[in-house]
């Protein structure tokens, strides 16, 4: 595997927690790599605080860890650890999120020493709360602009790569798939009867997304391109492939999407490709009324917790749920017999004020 940081700028013992996630935790690169950066950044803070470095200059990039021992690690406090946050929100700016994910991966290291390793009589990092995250609602398309949407690409015309498009955001809009599994998919990974096809989400873990009605007929349309003579001599297992007759790239996506959202009058809005995967799901479970277990599922969610942000119904929805109340339409009181609110206020204080 190829990590965004260098094996041999790390200390021994991050190198071998690595190789532990990536054998015996079967995680991704991309999650690895994460888990990498965090825990140079880390040690880096405790290395530039010991040495007196200024943390927002240059050379604090430039700090070298791989020096880093057993015996150093062995001196690590619970107190350092926060003093690490302190700075992560302090000085890089990092919201709840961006520090939770950091707290995981020393949480992390610190597990695999103390636990299988048992290198360590204690754990520092195992009594630190993760910080509390801001539960925002999902952003996502509605009906209409999901319509606008598909539209858009089957007005695109001049596009070489239309039938492409139009089979890749069907997909999002229906599957809710994530990007990283979309360009993933292999031609084997679909079915034969285009009933469904497999995905490998987070954690190397694959799933079976059951296509519908608008899913086979898009994949089809592009199956008879894809399968046809244009293609026929290209050596690749890949199913979505870009100009270049190669794998799509997860850019070449993210830009198609912005694409096509800005010629649907969308670009404003704010959204991505993940906001696609957001109205899949939304869809599903307000629209559909998809069970949230079941939605789970579909999504690859590994806690029905993280599913259960699409429970927050829509402002519309629940307006549109108080006017089913049978007593909705009730009339009000006759006028002749009707005293606006703020007038009996005024009224109720005056006899206050007499008694």
């Amino acid at each position: 595997m190829k990590y965004a940081v260098p094996l041999k700028s790390l200390p021994p013992l991050v190198r071998e927690f690595a190789s532990y996630k990536a054998v015996m935790q079967n995680a991704s690169e991309k999650t690895i790599s994460e888990y990498l950066l965090d825990l140079r950044t880390f040690f880096r803070f405790l290395l530039a605080r010991d040495a007196d470095i200024d943390m927002s200059s240059e050379e604090f990039e430039k700090i070298d860890i791989s020096g880093v021992d057993l015996d150093y690690i062995k001196n690590i406090t619970t107190e350092d650890i926060y003093e690490f946050l302190l700075y992560a929100d302090g000085v890089r700016g990092n919201m709840a999120a961006a520090k939770s994910r950091k707290l995981s991966s020393i949480k992390g290291f610190f597990k695999y020493l103390h636990i299988k390793r048992m290198m360590l009589d204690d754990n520092p990092a195992i009594n630190i709360e993760t910080p509390k995250r801001k539960q925002a609602l999902p952003k996502f398309l509605s009906m209409e602009e999901s319509l606008m949407l598909l539209e858009a690409v089957k007005n695109d015309k001049e596009s070489k790569s239309r039938v492409r498009d139009y089979a890749i955001i069907t997909l999002f809009l229906n599957c809710g798939m994530r990007v990283s599994e979309l360009v993933g998919i292999d031609l084997n990974d679909v079915d034969r009867d285009l009933r469904s096809l497999t995905v490998t989400g987070k954690g190397n873990k694959q799933r079976i997304v059951y296509l519908n009605s608008a899913c086979k007929q898009a994949l089809a349309d592009y199956y008879a391109e894809r399968l046809g003579e244009k293609h026929a001599s290209i050596d690749s297992k890949a199913l979505f492939l870009s100009n270049r007759e190669q794998r799509i790239s997860v850019k070449t996506v993210q830009w198609l999407v912005y694409k096509y959202l800005e010629l649907a009058g969308l670009e404003s809005k704010h959204y991505s490709v993940h906001k696609l995967r957001h109205t899949a799901a939304t869809l599903m479970y307000q629209t559909g009324e998809v069970d949230v277990r079941v939605l789970k599922d579909i999504l690859g969610h590994e806690q029905l917790n993280t599913t259960q942000i699409y429970t927050h119904v829509s402002n519309r929805s629940m307006e549109e749920a108080m006017e089913h109340n049978p007593l909705a339409t009730q009339k009000s009181l006759p006028k002749d017999n009707f005293t606006p609110l703020d007038k009996k206020e005024d009224e109720d204080d005056s006899e206050t004020t007499e008694n």
